[in-house]
């Protein structure tokens, strides 16, 4: 094996490449490929980051979910009995203007009833006075015609 010119001058250029890639070349390269590795693992912690805040964010949204869920069932309990407390009330003021009316009613029919008998003895008197005249076949003047009404109006 010779060991000539062209062998020693590619040596010594491919120790020169060697050492110009190390000092200049290989150190950006290598930082770049540093900030990479970084970036990316900067990227899977904030991935898992943002997957723990989501599963926080879940369980927060179900748990204000079943607190809304129990609010929203108090509110319609509540809203049933106010509807339950206002139509018992309207039952009661219906009951009680009932009631108003029926003893209204009932006293002008006592009214009518005593105004009736009224009237009836008016005309019993009238037909009992006309009876007697006819009767006695006397005439009897104002004053003891009015008189015996009265007494026969104080008897009934």
């Amino acid at each position: 094996m010779e060991i000539n010119a062209t062998l020693l001058g590619q040596a010594i250029t491919f120790a020169i490449l060697i050492l110009f890639t190390m000092k200049f070349v290989w150190p950006p390269l290598n930082n770049m490929m540093e900030e990479r590795a970084k970036r990316i693992a900067d990227g899977l912690a904030a991935a898992e980051k943002g997957r723990h805040e989501l599963a926080a964010a879940k369980s927060k949204i179900e748990e204000e979910l079943r607190h809304v869920q129990l609010r929203a069932t108090e509110i319609m309990g509540n809203a049933e009995r106010r509807s339950d407390q206002i139509i018992n009330e309207a039952k009661n003021c219906a009951i009680k203007e009932t009631e108003k009316i029926h003893n209204a009613a009932m006293a002008q029919i006592e009214q009518e009833v005593t105004r009736s008998k009224e009237q009836l003895r008016m005309q019993v008197s009238d037909l009992v006075i006309k009876c007697a005249q006819q009767i006695l076949k006397v005439e009897i003047n104002q004053e003891r015609h009015e008189a015996i009404l009265a007494s026969i109006k104080s008897e009934l």
